[in-house]
């Protein structure tokens, strides 16, 4: 009887998982010549071009004018009529779990994107992505066609990868390999427990004190790195110190998560004493300390602009507003979408918003695409459609920042026409076929 039961049970299991499946794949490597005429083209750096012709020759721009003469005698040749359509670089995620968790506060056997321990600098991101994630085709669907894959827990988390979101496997998904390091700064601020009454008291130690303990324990694991580093005659290896070889050496970034303005003037010192590159992702209150930012180019990750301010004495607008402050001010930023409940999906939205208090659309569109690609350190491959970048764009309907005209029509990842079917339009086609609504 058992035994029946168990067998039962697994082909039900199969049947449910052979179902659940989506029929949809990654494309094919793109070989010929796609020409897309007749658009208004948004180059990314702030310029539009009207009824303009995008040349594509396999996986690369190869020209982008008014005039380009498209050959008729060819069979290996594509045309795509945008005329009445905008043409956009592939929007980019600056910092993501996304592929690392599948179901937000649910299942944990879905989530992979935290490690046990304070110090895991060798945790590597990318091998744990999951280039299946049932929210990987939802995405693409909005224009989102790269994503950093960014690590969570601890004081240093691991790198981060970039990755294109149109792969067989997490090999197939890398766009680069480990551009950055993660470390979490701790809060120099008490926080009350979110439901605790204010008659209750806490007997916990000053956070402040706490916070300067850390982050003197932080710094003394980089004193450690950089003597380890320093020194090639060690006889044992040491894989935490290998890890962060490349923040010494320039070829890895220092992604710094910090919202509070005191948070984010510490970790300042961490550029002046071991001249890192560093990027604050977060940063809420980054606008307190804009001409400090520029004046040390340090580059911004706003990692959620639909949010209420960070205490009660800023402007209620404050989230919407920052953008514009840090444009003026010069400091590079890129907009995100950190948001566990649209599941990312509303990044070109967050801009919209920017652009709605003080950024022009064009500066709000470049901090998902251009200036993206800058602190990701990919902006020689991608973030704007460009002769010799990689061909990863979109076409639209309407507004891309706009939700109300907003509507993917084709997308591109290095040529190669992606699929824009997810498991939501599945569905909703499902229903239209039941109810017979066309």
């Amino acid at each position: 009887m058992k035994a029946k039961l168990f067998f039962f049970a697994l082909a039900a299991f199969v049947t449910i998982c052979t179902f659940a499946q989506p029929n949809i794949y990654p494309a094919k490597k793109f070989k010929g010549h796609l020409y897309i005429v007749n658009g208004t083209v948004h180059v990314g750096n702030g310029t539009i071009l009207e009824k303009t012709t995008v040349e594509i020759n396999d996986e690369k721009i190869f020209a982008v004018s008014p005039n380009i003469p498209i050959p008729t005698d060819s069979n290996n040749v594509r045309v795509i009529d945008a005329t009445g359509k905008q043409v956009y670089p592939g929007l980019i995620l600056s910092s993501s779990d996304l592929g690392l968790k599948e179901i937000a506060n649910g299942v944990k056997g879905s989530n992979d994107f935290s490690e046990i321990g304070e110090y895991n600098p060798s945790v590597r991101s990318i091998v744990a992505y999951n280039a299946d994630s049932k929210v990987i085709g939802t995405l693409r669907a909005n224009g989102i066609l790269l994503a950093n894959i960014t690590p969570e827990g601890g004081i240093i988390s691991g790198s981060s990868s970039v990755v294109q979101l149109d792969a067989w496997n997490w090999n197939d998904a890398a766009y680069k390999y480990e551009n950055a390091i993660h470390l979490n700064m701790p809060s120099f601020i008490p926080k009350k427990p979110r439901w605790a009454a204010s008659t209750i008291k806490t007997t916990a130690a000053n956070p402040e004190s706490i916070a300067i303990a850390k982050f003197d324990s932080i710094k003394t694991f980089f004193r450690q790195a950089k003597a380890y580093l320093s020194d090639n005659t060690h006889s044992n290896t040491n894989l935490k110190f290998e890890a962060i070889k490349g923040l010494f050496n320039g070829q890895q970034k220092l992604f710094i998560h910090a919202n509070e303005a005191k948070q984010m003037l510490a970790a300042i010192s961490l550029q002046k004493e071991f001249n890192f590159d560093i990027v604050f992702v977060g940063a809420s209150e980054s606008f307190l300390i804009a001409d400090l930012l520029k004046q040390n180019n340090i580059a911004v990750i706003l990692n959620q602009e639909h949010a209420l301010p960070s205490t009660e004495d800023d402007d209620i607008d404050q989230p919407y507003k920052t953008p514009y402050i840090l444009q003026k001010a010069g400091v590079l930023f890129a907009l995100n979408d950190a948001s566990d409940e649209p599941r990312y999906r509303n990044l070109s939205f967050n801009a919209g918003t920017a652009a709605a208090y003080g950024l022009t659309k064009e500066q709000a569109l470049q901090a998902i695409t251009l200036n993206a690609a800058q602190i990701l350190g990919i902006a020689d491959k991608t973030g704007s459609i460009e002769k010799g970048k990689d061909a990863n764009l979109i076409i639209t309907d309407g507004d891309i920042l706009d939700m109300k005209t907003s509507n993917v029509r084709f997308a591109f990842i290095q040529g190669r026409e992606v699929s824009l079917e997810n498991k939501q339009t599945q569905l909703y086609k499902r229903y239209q076929y039941k109810y017979h609504i066309k």
